[in-house]
């Protein structure tokens, strides 16, 4: 009974959240006397008692708001709430918006687990009015929606939309991708291996080898290549790492990199190729040295598992999102933690942006924003409907793509979020690389594949 109500009231408290950023999209296109009105009604709505509810459940009957808002029509809502000359039935937004008020329950711990990632949670759009889905968020916290500008989808560099051109089916859910700075190989990462793929040619596709990586039943979680293409780098579900060496003729476990923690989440490779940085299931940030195969540091802050990571171009300073709710940035020459930003929402995936200074964040909450390293602004994007999985910059910065448990893959502009194509694959899209020359996306998926999209510009 109480578990059941309290997901109710999570349902609930999902769908206020939603239909409050809708207002904030609507009220700007309203004269200056009807947007007084409307914030007054909607201030009026969140002060509602449960006994005021239950009086207005029952007693009123929809009534359109063709005055305020002639270009939305409104249909009847479930609940009967109105809007009415009071405007205090916030809910009854729900049905003139395709809003659609059976929310995900957010009451699933284990949410780094593939096999509770792989299936796919229903697609469902917040709502189709213009920019809805991107707002600006300001240092006291007022949301504003973006105004796109004329050449947000237009220019050099920028995506018209990608094909999809092969798909490689590994047999396991694919929780980690990566791309060779040819763009000739990609390498997928499941249960208990890593298995490469040439995608130089045409046609149906076989691995042309297999890595055996920790042990049969551990999934592979992170996987990196260095840029001479003659190292591989794969962490997981194992307290080691493992370190293939790709040129000779059979590819061989060169080294292993054995820290205390239990499980690696994300790796990321340092600018120079000499520093390996593994975000452990017990929070810490542990940095090894390539060249002498040992452990130098090891950053200690998150207080849940660390679960993604990106460094900046500069190779100076590390980003890395929690279990914990929290990103944290550290300074790599002197060691320590610069910054921390808080979040009501465990983070799944971030990326650092190589030409400026934003970094995307990926929530649990289907929320990602994008946050400026030095200001406190921020633009937070609604266009997943799930938990966002990964997150990749393109090479050039000027856009990104995520991909979420909503079987989506979005690309997004730099920084605020407008959207440059979608993809809606058939299961969860755990994990995405995008090639060096901003040519192809790769991404892994909970029905056991890898698919490869060429981006056309």
């Amino acid at each position: 009974m109480s578990y059941g109500l309290n997901i109710e009231m999570h349902k609930q408290a999902e769908i206020v959240k939603r239909l409050s950023a809708i207002c904030a999209q609507i009220i700007p296109f309203l004269s200056q006397e009807h947007q007084q009105q409307v914030v007054q009604a909607v201030e009026r709505a969140k002060q509602v008692t449960m006994a005021e509810l239950n009086a207005i459940i029952g007693q009123q009957q929809l009534q359109h708001l063709s005055h305020h808002a002639p270009g939305i029509p409104l249909t009847p809502h479930p609940s009967g709430l109105s809007l009415g000359a009071g405007g205090s039935g916030l809910l009854a937004l729900t049905g003139a918006l395709g809003v659609s008020a059976h929310l995900v329950s957010k009451d699933e711990r284990n949410h780094l687990d593939p096999e509770h990632l792989r299936e796919g949670a229903p697609s469902r759009r917040l709502c189709d009015l213009t920019s809805a889905y991107s707002f600006h968020v300001s240092a006291d916290g007022q949301m504003q929606p973006v105004p796109f500008p004329p050449d947000a989808l237009l220019g050099p560099g920028i995506p018209r939309h990608a094909r999809q051109i092969h798909t490689l089916n590994h047999g396991e859910v694919v929780c980690a991708v990566t791309i060779s700075t040819s763009t000739r190989h990609v390498y997928t990462g499941g249960k208990g291996c890593v298995k490469v793929w040439d995608i130089s040619q045409p046609g149906s596709k076989s691995p042309m080898a297999q890595l055996d990586c920790l042990n049969r039943d551990n999934y592979i979680r992170s996987c990196k290549i260095l840029p001479d293409g003659r190292t591989l780098i794969v962490g997981g579900e194992a307290s080691t790492l493992s370190i293939w060496d790709l040129a000779t003729p059979t590819p061989r476990i060169k080294a292993e990199l054995t820290s205390s923690a239990p499980a690696c989440y994300a790796l990321a490779i340092s600018p120079d190729n000499k520093v390996c940085f593994s975000c452990c299931s017990d929070g810490n940030i542990v940095v090894w040295d390539l060249h002498n195969q040992t452990l130098v540091r090891q950053f200690q802050g998150h207080t849940d598992g660390a679960s993604c990571i990106d460094i900046s171009n500069d190779g100076t300073k590390l980003w890395t999102g929690g279990l914990d709710n929290t990103v944290r940035c550290w300074d790599l020459r002197e060691g320590r933690q610069l910054q921390q930003h808080d979040f009501t929402s465990q983070i799944f995936s971030l990326g650092y942006c190589p030409t400026g200074e934003w970094l995307a964040v990926g929530m649990e909450s289907s929320n990602v924003e994008v946050l400026h390293v030095s200001k406190p602004d921020k633009y937070q994007l609604h266009l997943h409907e799930s938990c966002v999985l990964s997150l990749k910059f393109a090479y050039c910065g000027k856009w990104f793509v995520s991909t979420g448990k909503d079987n989506l893959l979005n690309a997004w502009r730099t920084p605020y979020g407008a959207s440059i194509f979608q993809s809606k694959e058939s299961s969860s899209v755990l994990s995405c690389d995008v090639s060096p020359d901003d040519k192809y996306i790769v991404t892994g998926s909970g029905d056991k594949k890898a698919t490869v999209y060429e981006v056309v510009y």
